[in-house]
């Protein structure tokens, strides 16, 4: 596959542009990596597994329930190469690709590809604000609609839902009844539980997972899946590298 354009940081709107300033000098062939580790998948129809986790640096969103905000500014330049070997390293069958915001950096996407021929099942973790279509169809894509309360919702992408995958996942973080019964509405306006795995789950400080369920069950959407932050009931809630 040859080199990306590294033109992704175009979709990042005037506003939020200097969220992006630590990627504006990332050379080709390199990643602004937070953190790489191997923990158990907390979310998506993966939840349990073991799983080698790429955090990637920076991300143009802000999203008021945000658990990873430490990953805005703080990251090492490392070759996509090295990043790759020591993905390798850990002998895991899966890994995930997470941020900040991976779609921001160009290498995600050749990465991803490189994971998927050295036979790893492949996740994408994105927000659901950048182009989706030219990530590897091998890959997993678990991409966020985001809900009004997490202040970021005017950037969803809504032209993404016919870029994915049925393999692909939908995911809603929910922080109040105002917020799920706008779910309610995406979902129903799109048929995303026809189309994908469709989870919803709590913002963690927000709202008691049995509202969740209780409004779930009561809607009829018998697809769209309940899911946990599994990892913050295992580890303490803002824990990282777990």
């Amino acid at each position: 596959m040859s080199e990306p354009k590294r033109t992704l940081l175009a979709d990042v709107p005037p506003e939020a542009r200097h969220r992006v300033t630590l990627l504006r000098d990332l050379p080709a062939g390199e990643l602004l990596v937070h953190e790489i580790y191997l923990s158990v998948q907390g979310e998506s129809t993966f939840a349990g597994l073991p799983c080698v986790f790429v955090r990637t640096s920076v991300c143009d969103s802000r999203c008021r329930w945000c658990d990873t905000p430490h990953a805005f500014t703080q990251g090492t330049r490392v070759p996509r190469a090295e990043v790759l070997g020591k993905v390798l390293s850990f002998g895991c069958p899966l890994v995930e690709i997470t941020g900040g915001e991976p779609l921001l950096q160009p290498d995600v996407l050749p990465l991803m590809s490189e994971l998927c021929a050295a036979g790893k099942t492949v996740l994408l973790e994105t927000s659901g604000a950048h182009d989706v279509s030219a990530v590897d169809p091998r890959v997993h894509i678990i991409m966020d609609v985001k809900c009004p309360a997490s202040g970021e919702s005017h950037r969803n992408r809504w032209a993404n839902f016919d870029a994915l995958k049925p393999t692909d996942q939908i995911k809603f973080v929910i922080a109040s009844r105002a917020d799920w019964d706008w779910a309610v509405g995406v979902i129903r306006a799109h048929k995303l539980d026809e189309r994908f795995a469709c989870l919803v789950s709590c913002v963690f400080s927000d709202l008691k997972p049995v509202e969740l369920v209780g409004w779930l069950l009561a809607s009829g959407l018998h697809r769209v899946r309940m899911q946990l932050q599994m990892h913050k009931y295992i580890w303490e809630p803002n824990a990282r590298g777990v």
